[in-house]
């Protein structure tokens, strides 16, 4: 693949950026990001923070840290379910995949394709029902076609990730009905950071051997911001407890090492109002596909994105926000021979704009809202042997509408949201995908959510939903062999909208820095798109000759049901010999039912719980987590069950002073016990190639200045 920028003309608006930058004569000044200036952690957030990092510390390197996903009023206290990480939390929480770093959080889970292809699941909902965003915006890749594709995200350059579950998603789509995960980064600076503000980290070791690294680096004056950022991580492949499989017995994972690196440069001009800012960003990532012992995936992703806030530009306005992004998505399928198999790119462009109006009062209480719309569009090509669908456009437009009332102890959201999508084939091989056709789909979705404070730290709240999705090109147009799920995959250009109603009912209970959470939830799906065996199989004929027979999978629709439990807790013990102690508690349980067969949902998490230890002195920190899951047995009539397990983790930190900049070194140790084990939530056919991760040490040095 080539190494070329393949964004030449950004070097202008960047260059521009800078020029005007450089220059004082701003009439305005734009507010600084000191510690004071920052807000604090709130909500799930400080709770994050807090777990893994003890009390707030005064760094020099301080962002906002209000929630940002789902939350487009800035509210403090939001009904929805969020989750954020930031901090301590994520750097001790930090995998080399997104799905690494969130999974073992309530309700999220991950698709886990061996180490390196590794997204996200929620609440037993994977693909295109989990909105994947980049700061908000869509993040352009091919990850949700196939579980070998990983998603091009650095999580070494984050600052931030964000996790909204279930029906409180409206604002980001009917794809969104799964939730969302928001990985933040600094990349557009929101604040002036006068001087030069930094962090750097250095990672070595784990089960996979890794040698990485990362620099982002913030500055500029009151009228302009700049950033940038690098990362390269190396790894080998993945050692795992002795197991057996159709290569015999190892301790490695086969064809998992990895090379991943990016880069990125931002600017924003600031004023007293606002901000305007743009970014560009080049991330490359090669890495071994498990199931193909000889195959690798070279990819790449460009992004160029611009982002801009104005506050109280007319009276009743409070504010205006509005960001854009181009992405150009490509990866290459390797054979060993060094013939480039598939080649699968992907040219993307979203846009947002939100207009938030001023509260109203009234002795009944305040409303505030935000009227959006949404634009994207997606170009997408598969060329090669394995390409399983022909060239295909996206289209979408939709318009959103939230608003909220407060009064008292109640709290009342409520939000609309209409699109039009178009989804079309171009063609190109018409004898096996047919004349190029297209569908248009008009998706409407509802939501309400509410809370209420019960007083004494107790609170209720609820979401309710109707969201409807509409099918995505590779459910409508999918005609060949899937190599990743073992299948020939057959999609229906007939296909309707998707369709659920969802309940989320929750009881919250909070007294300093004791925290209680309780979450329940069910989604209904009138038209579930699913994939399902037909009972029938396909005889392939190869290059030699040779014949192979796979079994064939249809996407249809069917009714369909999910529901399940949520448990989060974290409760403060007395002090031993000087040691703050407090006790963290996690539960979830997802049951899914296809209600035209009677068959439980593939790859569904069976119920898992941890239970951990904190203990802070001074600037120590020391957590042991046991994490554990029950045997799935639960599963699909041509699945089987995986095993239960138990893992048993520490984590060592310590703060310390270079001089006048803020240092922690850190330990992580994995699977104490070495215990073999095998994640549900993986495809069948990687699932016994791809054991979890061994016993392992992991250090890293971390320095903030």
């Amino acid at each position: 693949m080539a190494n070329k920028l393949r964004f030449p003309f950004l070097l202008s608006p960047i260059s521009l950026a800078l020029a005007l930058g450089a220059g004082t004569a701003w009439a305005q000044q734009a507010p600084v990001a000191s510690t004071a200036d920052a807000a604090a952690p709130t909500g799930d957030a400080a709770n994050a923070d807090t777990a893994a990092g003890g009390a707030a510390r005064a760094h020099k390197h301080k962002l906002d840290v209000v929630v940002v996903t789902g939350n487009p009023l800035s509210q403090r206290e939001l009904a929805a379910p969020v989750q954020a990480l930031s901090g301590d939390a994520l750097t001790l929480k930090r995998g080399a995949s997104l799905g690494d770093t969130l999974d073992g959080l309530a309700g999220v889970g991950s698709t886990y394709f061996g180490p390196n292809s590794n997204r996200p699941t929620m609440r037993g909902l994977d693909g295109d029902r989990v909105r994947m965003l980049s700061n908000s915006g869509a993040s352009v890749d091919a990850s949700s076609l196939s579980f070998d594709h990983a998603l091009p995200v650095d999580p070494l350059v984050l600052t931030r990730v964000e996790v909204l579950r279930g029906a409180a998603a409206l604002q980001y789509g009917g794809n969104a009905i799964g939730g969302v995960v928001n990985a933040i980064d600094n990349r557009i600076p929101r604040l002036a950071q006068p001087g030069l503000n930094g962090v750097a980290e250095l990672r070595l070791g784990g089960a996979s051997d890794e040698r990485g690294g990362a620099v982002v680096l913030d500055g500029g004056s009151n009228a302009f911001a700049w950033h940038v950022d690098a990362a390269d991580r190396r790894a080998d492949d993945q050692r795992v407890p002795r197991f057996t499989s159709e290569d015999g017995t190892s301790t490695r994972v086969r064809n998992s090492d990895a090379h991943g690196r990016s880069g990125a440069v931002g600017g924003s001009l600031l004023f007293s109002q606002g901000y305007a800012g743009v970014s560009v960003e080049d991330y490359h990532n090669e890495y071994g596909v498990t199931v193909e012992p000889d195959v690798r995936i070279q990819m790449q992703r460009q992004r160029l994105a611009t982002a801009g806030e104005w506050r109280d530009p007319l009276p009743g306005l409070a504010r205006v926000t509005w960001q854009f992004a181009s992405s150009r998505y490509k990866h290459q399928e390797v054979e060993g021979s060094g013939e480039i198999g598939t080649v699968f790119e992907s040219d993307g462009k979203d846009s947002r704009v939100e207009a938030t109006h001023a509260a109203f009062q009234g002795g009944w209480g305040s409303v505030q809202g935000v009227l959006g719309w949404q634009w994207d569009q997606s170009d997408f090509s598969a060329l090669g042997e394995e390409a399983l669908v022909p060239g295909t456009k996206t289209r979408s437009n939709a318009l959103f509408l939230i608003e909220q009332f407060k009064s008292g102890p109640w709290s009342l959201q409520a939000g609309a949201r209409a699109e039009r999508v178009s989804v079309a084939s171009t063609g190109g091989d018409e004898e096996r995908f047919g004349d190029p056709v297209t569908r248009r789909f008009s998706p409407k979705s509802l939501s309400l959510s509410g809370a209420y404070e019960l007083g004494q730290g107790f609170s209720l709240s609820s979401n309710l939903s109707s969201s409807q999705r509409a099918p995505t090109f590779y459910e409508l147009f999918a005609n060949g062999v899937h190599v990743a799920s073992g299948a020939f995959e057959v999609g229906d250009v007939n296909l309707g909208l998707e369709r659920a109603k969802a309940v989320d009912l929750g009881l919250h209970w909070k007294q300093g820095e004791a925290k209680w959470s309780l979450q329940v939830y069910q989604t209904r799906f009138s038209n579930y798109i699913a994939l399902d065996a037909s009972g029938r199989s396909v005889e392939l004929v190869g290059e030699d000759g040779g014949t192979e027979t796979v079994p064939e999978y249809l996407y249809r629709g069917v009714r369909a049901r999910m529901h399940g439990i949520e448990l989060e807790g974290r409760q403060p013990l007395p002090a031993v010999a000087g040691w703050g102690l407090t006790l963290g508690t996690t539960l979830d349980l997802v049951r899914g039912t296809n209600r035209d067969t009677g068959e439980p949902l593939p790859r569904l998490a069976p119920v898992r719980a941890s239970l951990s230890i904190q203990a802070e002195r001074g600037p120590w920190l020391i957590q042991a987590e046991l994490r554990g899951a029950r045997r799935q047995d639960r599963v699909p009539a041509l699945d089987t069950p995986t095993a239960g397990y138990g893992i048993l983790r520490l984590n060592i930190a310590r703060h310390f002073d270079i001089g006048n900049l803020d240092a922690m070194w850190y330990l992580k140790l994995d699977n104490l016990a070495n215990k073999l084990a095998y994640n549900a939530g993986s495809v069948q056919t990687i699932r016994e190639l791809t054991p979890l991760p061994g016993r392992s040490v992991f250090a890293g040095l971390q320095v903030k200045f």
